[in-house]
């Protein structure tokens, strides 16, 4: 069995994945999220509106949360808009 993946809290930002909030029209203020970044250890930052216990009594079977983690929403624009900056591999 594998071991569990651990966040590195020390990882850069490296870039941008897919347009601005601002761009996508999602956001009237350019600093303000939705967004997604590529860190420097090849992790991805999600930047998004923090739905844990929304969803929490109502996740599907099979999916849960562990100590420490949070379930982030972003709209689906943006996700769509960052598949361009996502290398297949």
């Amino acid at each position: 069995m594998g071991q569990d993946w651990k966040a590195n809290p020390a990882a850069g930002f490296v870039q941008r994945l897919g347009k601005s909030p601002k761009e996508l029209d999602v956001s009237s203020a350019p600093d303000h999220c939705p967004d997604l970044w590529l860190l420097d250890n090849d992790d991805v930052a999600v930047i998004g509106q923090d739905l844990t216990e929304a969803y929490r009594r109502r996740l599907p079977e099979g999916i849960g949360l562990a100590p420490g983690e949070r379930l982030v929403v972003i709209p689906g624009v943006t996700l769509r808009s960052a598949k361009r900056d996502i290398p297949d591999e």
